[in-house]
């Protein structure tokens, strides 16, 4: 699993993430995997990504044969942004769909943060999008990770940058899915 982060302060935004990947037991971290990244970058838009870790090819895979901007800047633009990724999912990546009895939507089984110069975003595996003015996490630590941000935020000494490190730092610390090094990036907010 993972844990990612995303965070919006004093007109700036970061997005954070670990580099551990896990199967089961097994623990391969950054040392060891080139391609440990877990944050695309897409135009404007850094998007970190839970889940399988097929689900970072597919998508990585999917952005690049886009044609044009790829525009993640409101709810509306990235609700329907998805809708046509988890028809892609399903149709040229082969995203396994097993009907699931608690939801009437099919999952993408992955859980996506979305950080650009218009805001922070969530979008859930069934396609549910939030947005964000403070911070928010997902993955397997997100716990941690809201617990440490909830306390790190209010502190003026912290950058959102410092915030977005310190919820996956707490994770890694208490989480055995997550790992360092943690990646980051940081920019500033267009009003």
């Amino acid at each position: 699993m993972s844990t990612v982060t995303v965070v919006k302060k004093n007109g700036s935004i970061a997005i954070a993430a670990d580099t551990l990947a896990k199967w089961g037991s097994e623990k391969n971290s950054a040392k060891y995997v080139v391609n440990h990244e877990k944050i695309l970058e897409v135009g404007e838009n850094y998007i970190a990504i839970t889940g399988p870790a097929a689900g970072h090819h597919a998508l990585s895979n999917y952005f690049s044969k886009q044609k044009g901007e790829v525009r993640l800047r409101t709810i509306d633009e990235i609700f329907a942004r998805w809708r046509h990724i988890h028809q892609a999912l399903k149709e040229d990546y082969h995203l396994d769909v097993k009907g699931d009895s608690e939801t009437a939507f099919e999952s993408s089984s992955m859980d996506i943060l979305i950080a650009n110069p218009y805001g922070i975003f969530a979008v859930g595996s069934h396609r549910d999008v939030q947005e964000f003015n403070r911070f928010y996490a997902y993955g397997s630590g997100n716990e941690y990770a809201l617990g440490a941000m909830y306390v790190a935020f209010e502190n003026k000494k912290y950058t959102a940058e410092d915030v977005a490190r310190i919820g996956v730092d707490a994770a890694a610390e208490f989480d055995d899915a997550t790992g360092h090094p943690i990646t980051s990036y940081t920019f500033k907010i267009i009003t």
